[in-house]
């Protein structure tokens, strides 16, 4: 019997050892599949409509850019970048909206009128600011856009705002062309919409929500993705392993973080403003709203002598603002020399041998539609990607065009990317071998509007270190940026994608890509330049003006 009890045990701890040996493989390979989860204590299982309560509540997220190890100059450059655009908004406390700048009771005047102007003469157009009660208001923080204009002449140009922070606002123009010259300027958002979007931007940065679909056999399941996330779940970290970006979704309660299968825009965060704050947003009222003149809203310009206009060319470097013009529909670059593609065969024999590539957001995949609808011989090649976000393909194999579009990494609130195509600019640029009919074009802002300006600059410093190594390996490659626009906005709109979120992210990345090489399509002043209302998406025949400055850098005039 002793014997017996003796066997019963020595079964007993042979099976106990075998089940902790099973329960360690288990473990690690559980470990293996889930590499990717960030550990956090699951709070909640109560579902999806609970995880995205979480995230619109949410103020303890886990911020990628927050982590990241910069180098002293990198450090420095980001200091000075945010420090450069710091808005100076001054301490009020609360402002009832009667007290708010109101454009309707606001006006300009032109300063240095005179009987008449030359070309390449100044221009300057005082701002007063006035609130709902028709009292000066005496601080700054608007934010105006203003264009000089000649609809007979289909003419147009932008100016530059100085804010005095005292509720007067100074306008300079460059006149550049001869005839009858008008002057426009509007308010985009008072200076108390301003503050709004300043706390969304630095405190609400998961206003715009992702997610991804993860499957395994018959199982899925949808969970919220973002650059920020809350910590109180469990996440699967899918920050990239070249470059560094930050990405996390809530990790699946059934399934590993490698079962992922796409990404797509979630949706929009409501009730971001209180009532007070929803004031100051509202179209017709504040936003985008004309200042009207107090007197002359025009003046007369004349033409320059030879002689004048030799010299005034002399000081008219890389520097130079506005950076172009419309004159008859047609856009002038003050330091470039433009060609106009206007049939097909010109653009075809531009692009005869070359293989060009299109990086970026929706606004550069206008450029592959552009092409592909005006250039016959240009056939888009199907791929099966779904419409709108690509990749696409298009050849002309009889004078050898290949054309290529992707868009780029997350975020971006495309509909559904597979997971497959999520791929980073720089790590595209860093398999390209460059070269002479090599051409790369990359437009990369509107899907950043929303996140603190960090991470937009990390992009940017990514990108930019891929073209710099492109460069070194290919000079004669041909790399060309396109500029961020402006666009039509609304209550909603503007807590998302507000003209004064995109001119940051404008003047961030034309500091960060100032003499690295490449070539500006200058769309933000094309945009406001131009007579056409302002979109997202602009009109042909504004992007038809940026294909022919894109064009002119790949095939520039002869001299």
């Amino acid at each position: 019997m002793f014997i017996s009890f003796f066997k019963l045990r020595l079964f007993c701890c042979l099976l106990a050892v075998l089940m902790v040996v099973v329960l360690v493989i288990n473990v690690t390979q559980v470990e293996y599949l889930d590499r990717e989860t960030v550990s956090a204590t699951f709070i909640d299982s109560s579902g999806q409509s609970v995880l995205s309560q979480v995230v619109g509540t949410s103020r303890n997220p886990y911020c990628g850019y927050e982590h990241q190890t910069l180098s002293s100059q990198e450090r420095v450059e980001e200091d000075s970048l945010l420090t450069a655009l710091q808005w100076q908004m001054p301490d009020v406390g609360p402002v009832p909206f009667l007290q708010s700048s109101d454009p309707s009771s606001s006006y300009f005047v032109i300063l240095n009128s005179a009987a008449f102007f030359k070309v390449g003469s100044q221009l300057e157009v005082l701002v007063h600011i006035q609130n709902f009660q028709r009292k000066p208001k005496k601080y700054g923080g608007d934010y105006l856009q203003a264009r000089i204009h000649s609809p007979k002449l289909q003419a147009g140009a932008v100016g530059r705002v100085v804010d005095y922070q005292n509720g007067f606002y100074k306008v300079f123009f460059t006149l550049l062309w001869p005839g009858r010259v008008q002057v426009s300027v509007s308010l985009v958002h008072p200076s108390e919409g301003i503050r709004v979007l300043q706390h969304l931007q630095e405190e609400k940065p998961d206003r715009v929500y992702f997610k991804s679909l993860f499957r395994s056999g018959r199982i899925s399941e949808t969970t919220e993705c973002n650059v920020c996330l809350p910590r109180n779940l469990p996440l699967c970290n899918f920050t990239d392993l070249y470059t560094g970006e930050p990405w996390f979704c809530f990790k699946p309660k059934k399934l590993p973080c490698s079962s992922r299968i796409n990404h797509f825009k979630g949706g929009y965060l409501k009730g971001l403003l209180t009532a007070a704050e929803s004031a100051f947003f509202q179209s017709g009222v504040n936003i985008k709203m004309p200042i009207n003149s107090s007197g002359p809203d025009w003046v007369t310009v004349i033409p320059r002598t030879i002689k004048e206009t030799n010299k005034l060319e002399l000081y008219q470097g890389a520097g130079t603002f506005p950076s172009g013009y419309y004159y008859k529909d047609q856009w002038r670059p003050r330091n470039f020399k433009i060609r106009q593609f206007n049939d097909p065969d010109s653009i075809t024999e531009c692009l005869q041998r070359k293989v060009v590539y299109l990086f970026g957001d929706s606004t550069i995949r206008q450029w592959f539609e552009y092409l592909t609808t005006f250039v016959p011989d240009l056939v888009e090649f199907n791929l099966g990607s779904p419409r709108n976000v690509g990749p696409f393909l298009a050849v002309d194999q009889k004078h050898s065009i290949l054309l290529k579009y992707r868009c780029h990494g997350p975020p971006i609130r495309f509909t559904t990317v597979f997971s497959s195509e999520l791929r980073y600019v720089a790590n595209e640029l860093n398999g390209i071998v460059g070269g002479k009919n090599t051409v790369v074009a990359i437009a990369i802002w509107s899907h950043f509007s929303t996140f603190p300006l960090e991470v937009y600059i990390r992009r940017l410093r990514n990108i930019r270190r891929a073209v710099v190594q492109l460069l070194d390996r290919s000079p004669k490659t041909v790399v060309v940026i396109r500029t961020a626009n402006a666009q039509e906005l609304g209550p909603e709109v503007s807590l998302f994608n507000s003209d004064w979120y995109n001119f940051q992210l404008d003047t961030i990345l034309r500091k960060m890509f100032s003499g690295v090489g490449v070539y500006l399509v200058d769309a933000w002043e094309m945009t406001l330049a131009h007579s056409l209302p302002h979109k997202l998406h602009p009109d042909a025949v504004i992007v038809k003006n940026q294909l022919d400055m894109f064009l002119s850098f790949v095939c520039p005039l002869e001299t």
